[in-house]
């Protein structure tokens, strides 16, 4: 069985959803389903077919996080010491060499990706560039607008 790294945070946030699913979500689509089926004629009823597509939905999320959890290796950052190079977990700033912008990453698990939080997925093409460099470093990213030079400014493990 292949394992998934997840941030700390990232596994307690997919805990976090399947509690949700199994404590609110599943109860609330069995109600919907009850209520639907107590219409009468299932054949023409719109809200039965919804609500059993809903917890087709909600069953198979399900099951893809207890695997996704039953699969994982949770990594603590903090805890990670690579001297300095870039690894899974590792906030990485970086700033583009043509234009001088600067963001910041953290390279997480493909589950807990966000660009807008700015965690990226280990299998991302600049995380994969990133990976083993360490500060001062400049990472190539084949990027859909062409190559972009990223130089690693600090390297940081939080």
């Amino acid at each position: 069985m292949t394992t998934i790294p997840l941030t700390r945070r990232g596994a307690n946030k997919l805990k976090e959803e399947l509690h949700r699913l199994k404590t609110v979500e599943r109860h609330a689509v069995i109600q919907a389903i009850s209520e639907a089926r107590a219409q009468g004629d299932l054949s023409e009823n719109a809200e039965y077919e919804a609500a059993k597509d809903k917890q087709g939905f909600i069953e198979g999320r399900i099951l893809e996080l207890e695997s996704t959890l039953a699969a994982a290796q949770v990594i603590d950052p903090s805890a990670v010491d690579a001297g300095g190079r870039v690894v899974f977990g590792t906030t990485v700033d970086l700033e583009d060499e043509d234009n001088g912008t600067r963001v910041t990453y953290q390279i997480v698990g493909d589950d807990e990706a966000d660009l807008k939080l700015g965690l990226i997925s280990i299998s991302s093409p600049i995380a994969r560039a990133l990976i083993g460099k360490e500060s001062g470093d400049v990472a190539e990213v084949q990027a859909p607008g062409g190559l972009k030079r990223w130089e690693i400014v600090d390297v940081r493990y939080v």
